[in-house]
């Protein structure tokens, strides 16, 4: 009988760069994305906008298999008391085993111990299995951008999702 796969969720540390934007790179797909599939020279992971420190990791068996990107969503000391998730990505081969959900989750207590009240994020439209996870995890959508994006030759709606933490 095989072993049971160990899934961690832990905070970013610098040295997930090169390891963060391998799996950056092969989770692209027109389902989640809005800009162009990334072609070499590829540009860094980490940058001064998305810091380690705005990133958790999922690791299954010692193996990092995804990212989530918790941010401010802006600057603005009267919006302090949210975050946004600005990325979440998972391998192909570790979908099914509960590691976005891990991830979400991590984030959700994430924001609560930094003091926030809420946590939002954006997705297409079209992205059904994202919009099942997060519904499932208590994100409502809170408003729609009807045919925001041209992708592939068809319009797509933005949608704003979100919840208290």
């Amino acid at each position: 009988m095989p072993e049971p796969s160990v899934l961690r969720i832990r905070p970013a540390l610098p040295s997930d760069e090169d390891a963060l934007a391998l799996v950056d790179r092969a989770t692209w797909s027109p389902l989640h994305a809005v800009a162009p599939r990334p072609q070499p020279p590829y540009e860094p992971f980490f940058d001064e906008r998305h810091v380690p420190e705005d990133h958790l990791v999922a690791e299954l068996d010692g193996r990092v298999v995804g990212y989530l990107r918790l941010v401010l969503p802006t600057s603005l000391a009267c919006n302090a008391h949210v975050r946004q998730i600005q990325g979440l990505a998972v391998l192909d081969e570790a979908r099914g085993r509960g590691v976005g959900r891990a991830l979400l989750r991590s984030a959700v207590e994430e924001t609560r111990r930094q003091g926030a009240r809420r946590i939002t994020l954006r997705v297409l439209g079209h992205n059904a299995p994202a919009r099942g996870l997060y519904a499932s995890e208590g994100f409502v959508v809170e408003g729609v951008l009807p045919e925001e994006f041209l992708l592939d030759g068809t319009y797509v709606d933005d949608v704003f999702m979100g919840r208290s933490v």
